[in-house]
């Protein structure tokens, strides 16, 4: 579903809608969806709880701040022709991810870790030079999300609540733009049926994948959760070079040290959930 998004928001620029349109009606439509998952999950005490704790309301807005960074760069990178760029940034992400375990967490990163962190990195200096500059919309969008997963992880609150609270922070500036944008005639809500269907699906779009990654990340392997990982920038990566995005040897050169970290990370993560299964088995009694 992640993989395949790019089209859609592709599809809606087609219409003429902008990126900060795209990033309002996902939120607006968004946050009933979320608010649909908490009460699915019997959680409204939990979400009541919540707000009545300051320190937790804090945190969420940092969230906040940076998913919706987030969003909104990837918006503007798949519709400014920058797909490509998309893609090397989430390849980075698990590895931005693996980092900041072991600094905010300490969490070892062992051998196999830093040979993949190694990697990226060189991928990283070689897309600088293959592009002219530091690939700064990959970096921004890997450490965004990045940063996220790590301050959600230090907030006591569910995917489900956390994720509703942290849209109830942005709805107000979305439908404030949202009825601007309507009363100046340059909204695209209504205009036609099929821009109005793909403004709406947007926020169910949005939820789905985010909600759908954080339920099966407590129920599958590590090693599998890694490889899952790194599926939808090949996707992406795909789509950018079909539509023509300029792929150069040097460029080429990039992604296959950052597919060379992806892959020794994938690797790592299947190592030791296999030593941590074979522990496990020795720990059982006879």
């Amino acid at each position: 579903m992640w993989g395949v998004i790019p089209l859609l928001f592709q599809l809606m620029g087609h219409m003429g809608v902008s990126a900060w349109e795209i990033m309002a009606n996902r939120i607006v439509w968004g946050t009933p969806t979320a608010l649909l998952f908490v009460l699915a999950a019997r959680q409204w005490p939990e979400l009541m709880a919540a707000f009545r704790k300051p320190r937790v309301m804090a945190w969420l807005a940092l969230t906040t701040v940076l998913i919706a960074g987030n969003w909104s760069l990837f918006i503007w990178a798949v519709n400014s022709g920058r797909v490509l760029e998309t893609s090397l940034g989430y390849y980075i992400n698990p590895l931005i991810a693996m980092a900041g375990g072991a600094l905010v967490f300490r969490e070892r990163i062992d051998r196999i870790g830093q040979i993949a962190i190694g990697l990226a990195v060189i991928g990283i200096a070689i897309q600088t030079a293959a592009i002219g500059r530091l690939p700064v919309v990959s970096l921004a969008l890997a450490l965004s999300f990045g940063g996220y997963g790590v301050v959600r992880k230090l907030v006591p609150a569910s995917a489900q609540t956390g994720l509703f609270i942290e849209c109830l922070f942005m709805i107000v500036p979305a439908v404030a733009y949202m009825l601007w944008l309507q009363t100046h005639g340059a909204g695209h809500l209504g205009a036609a049926p099929a821009t109005t269907f793909w403004l709406v699906a947007c926020g169910p779009i949005t939820i789905m994948p985010l909600l759908m990654f954080s339920w099966s990340a407590r129920r599958i392997p590590l090693s599998v959760l890694g490889f899952l990982q790194f599926i939808t920038p090949t996707i992406t990566f795909v789509i950018g070079t079909r539509q023509g995005e300029a792929f150069t040897p040097l460029r080429a050169a990039s992604f296959v040290f950052i597919w060379g970290g992806a892959a020794v990370f994938t690797w790592g993560a299947w190592r030791r959930s296999r030593s941590a299964s074979a522990a496990t088995v020795l720990a059982e009694p006879a």
